[in-house]
């Protein structure tokens, strides 16, 4: 999926509601105090960001429970950014950072980097920044690897989806826009072939052929597919 991946949910930080989840890794004990007032510290200096033309949007999580079962909370969630820190990280002033993004390192561990807690707020935006671009890319790569061009008949178009393929996408074709009873043709055509006329491409080229259902000269490009 685009916006998501065995481990969970993926939220674009434009749209994310907690951009970064900060988790105290708390032992229930006198030294929680200092180690939230550290992250009480981080949370207003990330606060204080701006990613994408808003203020950063970041979430102190204080509840009770284990820190890597929060973790996985968040990342299941999607949250783009998820900052543990523990006693040792407040000693060395730091944090433990973990992008949604790159969740996985190569040893096969969640990829943990450490910046200071300063140098984590100086970045955030341009890494929130990143991580959107990169989910962009990828559901645009995603997106056009699924789209097939070239088809310009309907026989080419009924051996296309009478293959076996679990996920066939999406055919751009041709087409006339015709209307009245010649659309209700095209309907009847697609409908014989359980298609459906998905949308009309906002990027797409001139059309430059025939319609691919009456013959007529095209005038833009439609996508075709299958509903699942």
């Amino acid at each position: 999926m685009t916006h998501g991946d065995d481990d969970g949910l993926r939220v674009p930080p434009a749209i994310a509601p907690q951009q970064v989840v900060i988790l105290p890794m708390l032992r229930e004990n006198e030294s929680d105090g200092p180690l939230l007032a550290y992250c009480e510290q981080l949370r207003r200096l990330l606060a204080a960001q701006s990613a994408m033309g808003e203020p950063v949007r970041v979430l102190l999580d204080k509840k009770p429970g284990k820190a890597a079962n929060k973790r996985w909370d968040w990342v299941r969630k999607g949250a783009p950014v998820i900052l543990e820190v523990g006693g040792r990280d407040m000693e060395n002033g730091v944090v433990s950072q973990l992008r949604r993004d790159r969740l996985w390192g190569e040893s096969g561990k969640p990829d943990f980097t450490a910046p200071s807690r300063e140098e984590c707020a100086a970045a955030i935006g341009a890494v929130l920044a990143e991580i959107q671009q990169t989910l962009y890319a990828e559901a645009r790569e995603r997106r056009d690897t699924n789209i097939t061009r070239g088809v310009t008949r309907m026989d080419e178009l009924e051996t296309f989806y009478a293959e076996e393929q679990r996920y066939p996408g999406w055919v751009e074709v041709q087409w006339s826009k015709p209307s009245g009873a010649a659309l209700d043709k095209v309907v009847e055509q697609l409908k014989a072939l359980k298609l459906t006329i998905r949308n009309v491409p906002m990027d797409a080229a001139p059309a430059d052929g025939a319609c691919i259902f009456t013959g007529e000269p095209a005038v833009e490009r439609i996508y075709v597919a299958r509903a699942y």
